[in-house]
């Protein structure tokens, strides 16, 4: 499957998880230094995706974009486009690695039946900045074996 199709149903999955936008944005002002996602994408695809991101990882923007506080202001001001913190640079390389996942691994099990579930950012973070490898990461205890 080409990578611009399993992007873009990447793109599709995490609009349909998303939660509603917050805030409307001029579609005529592209987002700038895109490196994974479409060139083409709206703002509102880009604040859902985003949007998406955050509560998959339980942060805020300014976890992966460069922020400033602005005196008299509540919200910082970002600078989205810059690559200074190392966090966006993680970002991007999971984002590359989860659409390999599903499209050289869960987009061929089972002779390519594409009605499994892909993964995303929850599947592994489940809220968390780092993802949860352990039952310990999630203070569960193991299942009880059911009895036949």
């Amino acid at each position: 499957m080409p990578k611009k199709v399993m992007l873009t149903a990447i793109l599709c999955s995490m609009l349909i998880v998303a939660q509603s936008i917050a805030q409307d944005h001029d579609d005529d002002e592209k987002p700038q230094n895109l490196k994974v996602l479409p060139k083409n994408i709206s703002h509102r695809e880009l604040h859902t995706i985003m949007k998406n991101y955050s509560i998959s990882l339980g942060v805020k923007c300014g976890f992966c974009h460069v922020s400033e506080k602005v005196e008299g202001q509540a919200r910082p001001k970002f600078d989205f486009a810059s690559d200074n913190k190392p966090e966006k640079k993680v970002a991007r390389d999971m984002m590359r690695m989860t659409a390999a996942i599903n499209e050289n691994y869960i987009g061929k099990m089972i002779g390519g039946d594409h009605t499994l579930e892909q993964i995303n950012c929850v599947t592994c973070h489940m809220g968390r900045k780092t993802p949860v490898n352990t039952l310990d990461s999630l203070k569960m205890s193991p299942p009880t074996p059911e009895k036949h």
